[in-house]
């Protein structure tokens, strides 16, 4: 029985564009090269033979230098070869990083376990034959397996088992407009034919593009990202982890998913109408902000309308969020309206006719733009008069 790990999706370099704190872009990146590290720690527990890389190691097809020095290094720790394929971020084309000699000269000093396969022909190891697809430009319209199906299957070692390494999506399964989000573009859509005819000739396929984990059949299998970098679509995907995998030849092989992941994505929805919905709220997150902090990022899903005092505090809550989490992105509004209440004590100002007198001008605009459906006009107005709330609250405080 062969024990092997399979990873893929690395995509070292990843630029986190979104996150606009320079420091926090620089920990979500860190985390990824870090992963390696945390592959290497389970080595000694399941004794693998090799690590296969299913494609986009790097997040590009020219990646830094300082991130082809600390992959390198971080990969030359690792006490077993590293079997990597270019995917479609980190193609094999001329020009791209696997023939630069940058990184020939680091990959030769610091990790001289790592093999780049660019070329499409069988790698035969002590325990196994290796079928590399590299994908060799970024979009490819032809099959980077099709190569295999002129093999002379019989040539190949009768005891070792076959396996197909492989970056792409397979029919009835198109990985790149599963994954993508407004955070992850659609990737190029690079197709792999997986028939009856050649899986019946396979021990195991590990394949790479999509980022969570995913069985296809019982031989082929989706590894996912090691560090996660996306929130998840549903509550069945699964990500940050590599797969140990159990092969033999003419055999099923056996895949135990094995936690790599550093950082927590999560997902909340919250739709507020009132202050105790807020404090409900706030009691929910508690757990969260009192974590260590830089260790978490959070989608917020909010709707609703909170009055403008529990606006304001709303914005308190979010503020220490933001400042808690390595990214909080929100989608959807929480709308500020003044209850009656607060209405009222700004209309009925005697002491302050100034005040009354603006507060009831906003609110004839409000409610002309709210007929009129002038949603861009409204909440500027919405935003006026909590703008004035605040500074009526700030003159009586005087």
């Amino acid at each position: 029985m062969l024990t092997f790990l399979h990873s893929a999706d690395w995509q070292i370099g990843k630029p986190y564009a979104r996150v606009h704190d320079p420091d926090k872009r620089a920990r979500l990146r860190q985390a990824r090269i870090d992963a390696i590290g945390r592959i290497g720690a389970l080595i000694p527990r399941y004794q693998p033979a090799f690590l296969m890389v299913a494609g986009d190691l790097f997040d590009a097809p020219t990646p830094t230098t300082s991130d082809v020095a600390a992959v390198c290094q971080a990969i030359g720790k690792l006490a077993i070869p590293v079997l990597v394929i270019p995917g479609n971020h980190d193609h094999g084309a001329p020009g791209s990083v696997w023939q630069s000699p940058f990184f020939v000269s680091e990959q030769q000093r610091r990790a001289p376990n790592l093999k780049v396969l660019l070329e499409r022909e069988p790698l035969e190891l002590e325990g196994a034959v290796v079928l590399p697809c590299p994908l060799l430009r970024r979009s490819d319209n032809s099959d980077p397996t099709d190569w295999v199906r002129q093999l002379a299957w019989q040539e190949l070692p009768s005891e070792k088992p076959r396996i197909l390494l492989a970056h792409g999506s397979v029919h009835g399964f198109a990985a790149a407009d599963l994954d993508a989000d407004d955070d992850n573009p659609t990737s190029a859509n690079n197709r792999l034919n997986l028939d009856a005819a050649l899986l019946d000739q396979l021990d195991y396929v590990a394949l790479g593009d999509w980022h969570g984990l995913k069985q296809i059949n019982a031989r082929t299998w989706y590894s996912g990202t090691p560090e996660p970098d996306r929130f998840p679509r549903n509550d069945d995907y699964q990500c940050g982890q590599v797969l140990v995998v159990r092969a033999q030849r003419g055999a099923t092989p056996t895949v135990e998913p094995a936690s790599t992941a550093a950082l927590e994505w999560l997902q909340l929805r919250a739709h507020l109408t009132s202050l105790n919905d807020l404090q409900r709220l706030e009691r929910q997150l508690e757990p969260l902000l009192e974590a260590e902090p830089g260790r978490q990022l959070l989608l917020l899903e909010q709707s609703g309308s909170l009055g403008l005092e529990a606006h304001q505090r709303y914005g308190q809550l979010l503020e220490r969020l933001e400042a808690q989490l390595l990214r909080l992105k929100r989608r959807g509004r929480i709308e500020q309206q003044a209850n009656p209440e607060e209405l009222e004590l700004l209309l009925q100002r005697s002491e302050d006719p100034l005040i009354a007198s603006v507060a009831g001008g906003i609110q004839a605009e409000l409610s002309q733009a709210t007929l009129a459906g002038d949603n861009v006009q409204r909440q500027l107005l919405q935003l006026a008069l909590a703008e004035l709330h605040r500074a009526a609250g700030a003159a009586g405080c005087a």
